[in-house]
């Protein structure tokens, strides 16, 4: 066959439809009267379909389906109940699942994304395809359709949509006490490709009345760090709650620390003192030198809400947090959570 371009672009002779195309379409009441006469003398199932256009497989399924009680194929049943059968409304797979809701509303209470859900029931449940489902199916059961067994409350929990960042670190950059310091262009190859563990991004999380929360994330296995500041994000507050909890780490996983210009860790040279690590500072306002550690406040924010009091945390509240989602699986991790890594990281030292 010639092939010659259409007016829109496409075949002007496409040639005749495929078996593929035939069996996308539904069967129709004339092919159906083929299928009972075909039947009734006895032809098979391909040769039916060639007189009708369908794949054999399309006939099998057709008479698999609509045949009566008996096993005989009569046309203008078949169509009945056909027709029947797409107006009936599938029953949704959480509506009579409560095991499945159970699950989904344990992990979505503890800030997981539907689509992350959705990835661990296939890992968790590989064996039982009633406790599989997608993440649209999910969605829909919150936003669409009507909610089956999930509560009604799951919804809120659904927050965490990417929202314009107000920088707070804006008007703390006229006298810069970072000229001595490393720049983020001074970091070695082995931070950005995370081959190598040890280097962390961090920043404050900032709420109402100038309240925060320090938090640091290490690079290769996502493992969060709270810093608990109930009085203040003072330089001397900020330091001291670091080498605090940084301490304990073995000195392989405490290489080098990312963070932003703030005045907050003016007293850097203490820092790098107390633990033996670099610290490196991104450009003024270019929070995106962190994704890391800015994309892990956004999960944080589940917690701590923007404009909320951060000062109420104590730091039981801080560690129970930090727990949940370092237990939290990952896609960029192949599902593994940052307390596998870490630990195996501890183990193999």
């Amino acid at each position: 066959m010639e092939l010659r371009s259409g007016r829109l672009g496409g075949l002007a002779d496409p040639g005749p439809r495929t078996d593929r195309d035939a069996s996308e379409r539904m069967v129709t009441l004339a092919d159906r009267g083929m299928i009972e006469m075909g039947r009734r003398t006895g032809m098979s199932y391909a040769s039916i379909g060639q007189a009708i256009g369908r794949d054999k497989s399309v006939v099998w399924r057709e008479v698999r389906r609509n045949a009566g009680p008996d096993g005989a194929y009569y046309a203008s049943l078949a169509h009945a109940r056909a027709h029947q059968a797409r107006r009936r409304p599938k029953p949704l797979k959480l509506v009579a699942n409560a095991p499945l809701c159970a699950q989904i509303a344990a992990w979505m209470d503890v800030g997981w994304s539907p689509k992350l859900i959705s990835s661990m029931l296939a890992l968790t449940f590989a064996d039982d395809q009633g406790m599989q489902v997608s993440h649209e199916t999910i969605y829909r059961a919150l936003y669409v359709q009507s909610r089956g067994n999930l509560r009604a409350d799951l919804a809120k929990k659904l927050s965490l949509q990417r929202k314009k960042r107000v920088p707070h670190t804006a008007d703390r950059h006229k006298s810069s006490p970072y000229k001595e310091a490393f720049k983020i262009s001074d970091r070695p190859a082995e931070v950005e490709d995370r081959a190598i563990p040890g280097h962390w991004e961090g920043d404050l999380i900032i709420g109402r009345n100038g309240t925060a929360i320090g938090t640091l994330v290490e690079r290769s296995t996502r493992f969060t760090i709270l810093l608990h500041l109930p009085d203040d994000h003072s330089a001397g507050a900020v330091a001291a709650a670091m080498i605090r909890e940084m301490s304990s780490l073995p000195e392989h996983l405490r290489r080098s620390i990312t963070w932003d210009r703030g005045t907050e860790l003016a007293h850097y040279a203490q820092i790098q003192t107390a633990l033996d690590a670099t610290l490196y500072f991104c450009n003024p306002h270019s929070p995106w030198q962190r994704g890391t550690n800015e994309n892990t406040n956004r999960l944080l924010r589940f917690w701590f809400e923007k404009g909320s009091d951060l000062a109420v945390h104590t730091p039981a509240d801080l560690h129970r947090v930090a727990a949940t989602l370092n237990r939290r699986p990952r896609p960029t991790l192949d599902l593994q959570t940052p307390a596998d890594r870490l630990n195996q990281l501890l183990l193999a030292a």
